[in-house]
């Protein structure tokens, strides 16, 4: 056994070593042969790189040199035209330069005609070329050479900007030098390179070397001579830079580098221009040539990868797919080899991370069980058949009961599970989890739970929500809380704020009432300052007792539309209107000034309590009087549209003062004014309270601008037919069984919700239509009512919608 397990052994760590040791050996056999291919392929393109690089260099010597050939031979056909003129005026000189112009000189700047006079004939000289046609000559002689070399004619190339006239070229000796060559030889001649008079104010930077190509102009010799006479001399600047930058970039295509260097008279090399090509410089050729009595040099570089015909991607391709073939090679020699104990050693692997997985699990599993035991919410979780996978600690504390039930049709009965009377059973369709089985999400449930445990009872807020997929089965969850405690509070909170709006209103009547009373007396008395100081006074703490009584009515209002009982039934809109339009207009005297504009449009009857809803008509028609332009009458469109299914949709238009955009977000929360309120009365409340009984009649409300100018406030609510009979009848009960249970809890605020005394409309309701007119104004003059009926046509305003809006 010892021997086998010893051979056996042997053999495994012979084949454990066999597998890399013969990957490897294919792996540097696959790579050297790759290597050695890829070279062979680059001393290929390196070759046709230099090929290329010399025709390429081949093509920009002969445009250069074509080019150079071609302002000399330009300069010498000029001058021999120049010089069958005897008589030559400036008018033959622009007709012989005239060419030039649409001949394409690169870096060209101008072309002149140029004299030579002795310093003692420089008048005469002047008055002599004025006479042909240099108008506005004048020779600038600078120095004190034995003969000045004058610009007398000019013609500017290239756009370049014009130089002086008279411009004196023995300034430059090296202008000066092509000049008397040329006249001493009867040739064409090139200067040295040097910075041309006229680029010599240019900034520093911009400067070039440049050249002045020259042809002499001779003559006819006359009947008495013999040879040529000598008129002077066609010279043309040059740029370097210029020059070379555009015939090597045409002729290169950009692929080149260059550098133009030329041998001055002196024997030195100097070098001229340059021109840079995108990329690196790995090839460089040098082109000597002659122009003209002159030798100059060419040297250029390029980018061997960027050469067309060059370089290609083959070397790169075999060196890629030669090493990914090779590794792959490699790969499979080593998988065949040591698949046995790779397979092992993937075993052993994958054995320990399910074993880490499964630790992981239970450690998951204890922390969650952990967090679900701290919780302080309870939290039920059921399977799609309703059986309970999962009841934490605080939610068989809440239920009060420490078994399950195994049935969804046992859970009223076995937690005791009643609606917030605690007295009628809560239904089964109607309970959070079972909805959450059906895929709806349910928030803020309400349910008393009653039981052997729990005899007085404890009321609970249920959220319910269908099980997340992730879970990996079909089921719910739901999350409860007590509430008991909050009910009670805000039940207490609601009868105080009732008893301290009493007992705040109390003491304000009797201060007024004194107020009144001194007021009064204080009319029969004789007039004086005192009196008056004392009158004002007076108004002044009615005022102050007016506003904060108004303060104390909103306060308990903002208080009561969140927790007071709805008492829902139908209401019709128009006479509803009419009643707030006639309070808010009742006191309003005629010829006091214009008299509010209203349209009321068809009002539906809808769903609601009427008390709350008379206290939003109340505050938005009442905004809608105040916030208007001193001096200016009042316009509101009071108008109804459908909304959602089994909804209406009302507006409140007005041409008020309106609301800024940046205030619109926050108008609705408490104690917020928008800047454009500053001036007029308010306590920041009215919209907030408006907000919180349109939201608990299950409707939303909303602000934009009004076309033309000023605010149209929105909201909807539910058409008095929109609900199933069954459905209003369970509404019913169960807003009934709520308030029952607050009426006990809160005796001295059950009235709290009750509406406002009512007064007769101010105008006649219209004998037919759903809807009755109303009016309302700003601070004086009856309103002016506009009813909506069928055959009349309303009021449009621009921007107004189809019923007439403000």
């Amino acid at each position: 056994m010892g021997s086998r397990g010893t051979i056996a052994y042997g053999e495994t760590r012979r084949a454990r070593l066999a597998g890399p040791l013969l990957a490897v050996a294919v792996l540097v056999v696959g790579v050297a042969v790759t290597l050695r291919t890829v070279g062979a392929l680059h001393e290929d393109q390196r070759a046709a790189a230099a090929r290329v690089m010399d025709q390429r260099t081949a093509v920009a010597r002969a445009a250069v040199t074509a080019e150079t050939g071609r302002y000399r031979d330009l300069m010498q056909a000029v001058a021999a035209g120049l010089g069958t003129n005897t008589h030559l005026t400036a008018r033959d000189f622009a007709a012989a330069t005239a060419p030039l112009d649409t001949a394409g000189l690169v870096g060209a700047t101008s072309v002149a005609f140029l004299v030579a006079t002795p310093t003692g004939d420089i008048e005469e000289t002047e008055r002599f070329w004025r006479s042909r046609g240099a108008d506005g000559l004048t020779l600038q002689p600078r120095g004190t050479p034995d003969v000045h070399l004058f610009s007398i004619f000019q013609r500017t190339l290239n756009d370049s900007a014009p130089a002086d006239s008279g411009l004196d070229v023995a300034a430059a000796p090296e202008g000066a030098a092509a000049l008397l060559e040329a006249r001493r030889t009867g040739r064409p001649t090139v200067s040295d390179a040097y910075v041309l008079l006229r680029d010599r104010t240019v900034p520093l930077v911009r400067r070039q070397l440049s050249f002045i190509f020259v042809a002499p102009v001779f003559a006819a010799p006359d009947a008495d001579d013999e040879l040529p006479r000598f008129q002077g001399w066609v010279a043309m600047g040059l740029r370097g830079q210029d020059f070379l930058g555009g015939v090597l970039g045409t002729a290169s295509q950009g692929l080149l580098d260059g550098e133009l260097y030329a041998i001055d008279g002196g024997g030195r090399r100097l070098k001229v221009a340059s021109y840079d090509a995108p990329g690196r410089r790995d090839l460089v050729r040098q082109a000597t040539f002659p122009v003209a009595d002159r030798q100059w040099t060419l040297l250029t570089g390029a980018d061997s990868h960027r050469l067309p015909g060059a370089r290609n991607g083959t070397p790169a391709t075999v060196l890629l797919g030669g090493t990914l073939l090779t590794i792959m090679l490699a790969i499979l020699v080593w998988v065949l080899a040591t698949g046995r104990s790779r397979a092992r050693a993937q075993v052993l692997v994958a054995t320990a991370e399910l074993r880490s997985a499964e630790a992981e699990s239970r450690r998951q599993a204890g922390l969650l069980g952990a967090i679900m035991a701290s919780l302080g919410d309870g939290v039920g979780v059921v399977d799609e058949n309703g059986a309970f996978l999962l009841h934490n600690p605080a939610a068989k504390a809440l239920l009060g009961v420490p078994f399950d039930a195994t049935s969804p049709g046992e859970w009223q009965e076995h937690y005791g599970i009643y609606r917030p009377d605690g007295r009628t059973p809560f239904p089964l369709a109607e309970m959070p989890l079972v909805r959450g089985l059906r895929g709806e999400v349910s928030d803020g449930v309400e349910m008393m739970i009653r039981n052997e445990q729990r005899p007085d009872g404890i009321l609970l807020s249920v959220d319910g929500r269908p099980l997340d997929p992730s879970a990996g089965q079909h089921g719910a969850v739901a999350v409860f809380h007590d509430i008991t405690a909050l009910r009670r509070y805000e039940n207490d909170l609601a009868v105080f704020a009732g008893v301290v709006a009493h007992d705040l209103k109390a003491p304000l009547a009797v201060i007024r009432g004194h107020c009144e009373t001194a007021a009064d007396e204080l009319a029969d008395a004789p007039e004086s300052r005192e009196t008056a100081e004392v009158g004002a006074a007076l108004r002044r703490i009615m005022s102050a007792v007016d506003r904060m009584a108004a303060l104390i009515d909103t306060l308990l209002a903002y208080t009561t539309s969140r927790d007071a009982p709805l008492k829902l039934r139908a209401v019709p809109l128009g006479p509803l209107v009419a009643e707030v339009v006639a309070q808010r207009t009742e006191h309003l005297r005629p010829g006091a000034g214009p008299p509010p504009d209203v349209y009321v449009g068809p009002l539906p009857e809808v769903r609601a309590d009427p008390a709350m809803l008379r206290h939003v008509l109340d505050n938005l028609i009442g905004n809608a009087l105040k916030y208007v332009p001193r001096g200016r009458a009042a316009r509101i469109d009071v108008t109804a549209g459908p909304a959602d299914e089994g909804w209406t949709r009302v507006e409140v238009a007005d041409r008020g003062i309106g609301i800024p955009a940046e205030d619109k977000p926050a108008i609705f929360e408490s104690f917020h004014r928008a800047r454009t309120a500053e001036g007029y009365a308010g306590t920041g409340l009215g919209l907030a309270i408006c907000r919180r009984i349109v939201e608990r009649h299950g409707g939303t409300i909303g602000v934009a601008d009004n076309p033309g100018g000023g605010t149209r406030f929105h909201f909807t609510l539910p058409v008095a037919t929109a609900a199933p009979a069954g459905d209003e009848e369970a509404l019913d009960r169960a807003l009934a069984e709520r308030a029952e249970a607050e009426a006990v809890a809160q005796p001295a605020v059950a009235g709290t919700a009750r509406p406002p005394a009512i007064r007769p409309p101010c105008v006649e309701a219209p004998p037919a239509g759903p809807g009755t007119p109303a009016a309302a104004g700003p601070l004086a003059g009856p309103p002016v009512i506009r009813p909506a009926v069928a055959a009349a046509t309303p009021r449009r305003t621009p921007g107004a919608g189809p019923a007439g809006t403000a």
